[in-house]
Formats: structure tokens, C-alpha cells, sequence
């Protein structure tokens, strides 16, 4: 376990880095580092732990070795929720353990706004997402998840949606499709019922980019 191994994972602004320890056939771990670090934060701990286990330790966007986001994105804490679904994802991980540390396992309240906390809960929070997902829950120095009782049905079942229906659709993209002038205004108005020829030609002077192809 001292050594280690550099990864890669692609994300629609560049990519999500990591470091992995141990055999890849092994138990799959996934570590969260804390707020401003990354993830050289479990290099002295990973090399304690019990062998037979493949320890994958993410920079989470704009740290360590992973990609900023676009100038002017805000990096939101259910953000940091995604990236470690992309991250199971790509390692094609269907169960597997998840250790978090400081930002990576903050509690919070749904009686208290999201964007207050300094520090988030990412590893808590994925584990109420996607519960069929984490056969264990590792949290060093923190307390959990804790979510007001009414709330927690309708969060989550929201929350979920919108990562689901997200990385459905960056699966499915693909270079955009050139089109004649009518077609463009046929597929605009079938997608969008209410709008009128004239409304969706008007809209297409401006919604639309003239290549050589269409």
C-alpha cells in the first residue's frame, strides 16, 4: 500500500483526478478529502489499513489535480455529490465503501440553508441518495446526516432526479446535429407545442449557428 497509482476520469469540463492504492480486483474504497484539500490528505493512512482492499482517493473539481470548473461556476456542495457518482461511474462501481473526511462528511440540517455551511457532507448525503449504492459508511470526526423528518422524502426523491436526469444526459451527448433552415423550425415547434412558426423563426435567428452543413 505505499505504493500507488495516478487516474483519470473525463467530465464535460476536463477531469476528475485520483490516486488508487491496493489491487484493483480488491474490496472497492472510495476516500473524500476535506475543504481546500485533496487527495494526498489519506497518504499516511491508507498505507495502515488492511490490504486486500482497492482504496480510490478523488480530487474533487478545482482541487489537487482535477479540473476548475469554467470561470465564474460556483462550486455548490451537491456538485461534489455528483462528481463522486461520475467517479463510481467510471470505476463501473455498483457497491463499494466510502470514506469521508471534514468536507467530505459534514452534517447539516434541512432547517438550515445548504449554502450557510462552510464545510459539506458530501459522503452522508450520497449515502441517503443512493443507499443501494454504499455497503459501508467510514466518517472520520463527524456525526452524519441529519435531515428534518418532513422534509427528507421529498428531498431526496428531487435531488436524485436531478443527478439521474444530468448524467443521462451527458452520456447521450453528441456532436450537434446540422440541419436545413426548415428542418431546424420543424424540430423547434415538435419539441415546443405552444410556439407559433413566426415565434419559432424568430427564435431561430438567434438560436441557431449557420455551418457549412446547415
Amino acid at each position: 500500500l505505499d505504493m500507488f497509482s495516478e487516474l483519470k476520469f473525463p467530465v464535460p469540463w476536463g477531469h476528475v483526478a485520483a490516486k488508487a492504492w491496493g489491487p484493483s480486483e480488491g474490496r472497492p474504497v472510495l476516500c473524500l478529502h476535506g475543504w481546500l484539500d485533496n487527495a494526498n490528505t489519506f497518504d499516511k493512512l491508507i498505507p495502515l489499513l488492511p490490504k486486500g482492499y482497492y482504496y480510490v482517493a478523488m480530487d474533487f473539481s478545482g482541487h489537487g489535480l482535477s479540473s476548475h470548473r469554467p470561470a465564474g461556476a460556483p462550486y455548490h456542495f451537491l456538485d461534489y455529490v455528483i462528481d463522486v457518482r461520475r467517479v463510481a461511474a467510471a470505476l463501473q462501481w455498483r457497491r463499494f465503501t466510502l470514506m469521508g473526511h471534514s468536507m467530505g462528511k459534514m452534517k447539516t440540517s434541512l432547517h438550515v440553508p445548504l449554502f450557510c455551511f462552510p464545510y459539506c457532507f458530501i459522503s452522508p448525503q450520497f449515502c441517503f441518495l443512493y443507499p443501494e449504492m454504499v455497503d459501508k459508511l467510514v466518517l472520520l470526526e463527524n456525526l452524519g446526516f441529519l435531515l428534518a423528518p418532513e422534509d427528507a422524502e421529498a428531498w431526496l426523491e428531487s435531488k436524485r432526479v436531478v443527478i439521474d436526469r444530468l448524467l443521462s444526459l451527458e452520456a447521450k451527448q453528441q456532436t450537434p446535429k446540422a440541419r436545413s433552415p426548415e428542418a431546424a423550425l420543424k424540430r423547434l415547434l415538435e419539441a415546443n407545442r405552444h410556439l407559433t412558426a413566426e415565434g419559432g423563426a424568430v427564435l431561430l435567428q438567434r438560436g441557431a449557428t449557420e455551418t457549412p452543413a446547415g
